[in-house]
């Protein structure tokens, strides 16, 4: 048996560049050892996955508000809430969910706290139920639109949004949602062309 330069794996394929082995069905790893996404798509800036055009994420590393945001950082999951408040169309990530469900509870118990240091002045009633009821009739579109993308996040109809109707279905529905990952299939609710 010769030495051969480079080595072959005992397959039959070539090490790719710096001695790395091929990823699963011989496909190259991206760079920095990066394997590749589904579908054979190389992984964008910050393992974003690219999008059905494979575009990549704009300015900052961050995606376009039509695609889903994976490892968003958690200041970042408000602003985009309201940036995306009524935007039915495309996906979202479980962090962009599970960060959002966090910051309601904390702009819960803020306009709580607010509304209960109002109570104490003699000429107001009731400002914690007023405020709070005020933050949630806020929040109510834009978590249904938020809760419809993470739907088509993990390939299911925005129409499975209709469980949250139900009470105790719709919390039980609400985790296990926010629990799914992620499917590659969910790209055919993306809607680039709007931006």
């Amino acid at each position: 048996m010769s030495d051969q330069y480079p080595p072959k794996d005992p397959y039959g394929q070539q090490p790719g560049p710096y001695g790395q082995q091929p990823g699963p069905y011989g496909q190259q790893p991206g760079p920095y050892g990066q394997q590749p996404g589904p579908y054979g798509q190389q992984p964008g800036a910050y393992g974003q996955q690219p999008g059905p055009s494979g575009s990549q994420p704009t300015g900052q590393g961050q995606p376009p508000l039509w695609a889903p945001w994976y490892g968003i950082p958690f200041v970042q999951a408000f602003l985009r809430f309201w940036k995306k408040y009524v935007r039915f169309d495309g996906r979202a990530s479980q962090s962009e969910y599970w960060f959002w469900a966090l910051w309601y509870v904390i702009g819960s118990a803020a306009t709580g706290a607010v509304g209960g240091v109002l109570n104490v002045l003699p000429f107001v009633d009731d400002a914690s139920n007023g405020l709070s009821g005020l933050w949630a009739l806020a929040c109510a579109l834009g978590f249904i639109a938020l809760t419809v993308r993470r739907l088509h996040d993990v390939n299911l109809s925005g129409f499975f949004a209709l469980f949250f109707i139900i009470p105790p279905l719709g919390v039980l529905f609400s985790l296990i949602v926010g629990l799914m990952g992620a499917n590659p299939q969910g790209q055919r609710y993306d809607e680039p062309h709007r931006g």
